[in-house]
């Protein structure tokens, strides 16, 4: 199991999720987790899933920060700064969309699809075959599944992951319909308090560096000096600050050694350095 020492015990354990059961998010957690079945928190948005893990109220969430297509999710960033919360684990999740509905029908009989924008937009091609087809923007993937099986909807389909067919008790009309083949989410396993992990080998900082040339080269040779690979860089908006940003970094090392050293080095030419998270690297999607 991916669970490291510093987990609770399953009984006591709550996953915090941004959707409901068999959303995405559900998936990265019974991945990153290694279980079929877990404790979920379902929350609307990240927002209210972010003051619940702050407040105590769950111990643990999934949070998605970067999808291979669409990007990175800044608004999570700045949630990750406003409620103080840490980072323990990642994992990476291979996204696939299949169309399901009610048992029985067949696709000449779907007259409307219904998921999330982003999804829909993910499964154009595949949309465009079926011109007659009326389609609608729900709030999640998964939660388009739950309301075609709970309102036994007939010629509805949702596009969502295999997960919610079968817990929704929906039939896949069509398998892998997304058009891009290599899209990837990836999810933080976020809560309130850091972690001493033995067998880390990345980390995530936020520097705010002074507005001077070369501020950003400085810090960057520096992590290079220590032999550390920077694998993301992205600048987030300071919050009432306009035009000032935060540089978040992701740092891959090898021994706990080189992190502590760059740590110390760049305590000493930034404005502000925060260190959201230490933890073990998840396996990242194979290049073909």
């Amino acid at each position: 199991m991916k669970i490291e020492a510093f987990f609770m015990s399953m009984d006591e354990m709550i996953i915090g999720i941004q959707g409901v059961k068999a959303a995405f998010h559900d998936m990265a957690a019974r991945k990153y987790f290694d279980l079929k079945e877990i404790q979920l928190a379902e929350f609307r948005d990240f927002r209210s899933m972010s003051k619940a893990v702050a407040s105590g109220e769950i111990n643990y969430a999934m949070m998605a920060i970067e999808n291979s297509l669409a990007g990175s999710l800044l608004p999570n960033y700045g949630l990750l700064e406003e409620f103080g919360l840490s980072i323990i684990g990642e994992e990476y999740l291979r996204i696939e969309m299949q169309l399901m509905a009610l048992p029985g029908q067949s696709l000449n009989q779907i007259n409307q699809v219904m998921s999330h924008p982003i999804a829909l937009r993910q499964c154009d091609p595949f949309l465009s075959k079926y011109p007659t087809w009326r389609i609608t923007e729900a709030e999640d993937t998964a939660g388009s599944a739950k309301e075609i099986a709970e309102g036994k909807l007939h010629g509805v389909a949702a596009i969502a992951g295999k997960l919610a067919a079968s817990t929704y008790g929906l039939e896949i009309l069509a398998s892998s319909i997304e058009t891009n083949k290599h899209n990837y989410t990836r999810f933080l396993v976020i809560t309130r308090e850091q972690a001493n992990c033995d067998m880390c080998n990345k980390a995530s900082l936020r520097l705010i560096l002074s507005h001077t040339p070369g501020s950003l080269a400085h810090a960057l040779t520096l992590i290079e000096k220590e032999g550390i690979n920077l694998s993301k860089i992205q600048s987030v908006p300071i919050v009432g600050k306009p035009y000032e940003y935060a540089i978040h970094l992701d740092l891959e090392f090898k021994k706990l050694p080189q992190l502590t050293a760059v740590q110390k080095k760049l305590a000493s030419i930034c404005v502000g350095l925060k260190t959201i998270g230490i933890y073990k690297q998840g396996n990242k999607p194979v290049k073909v």
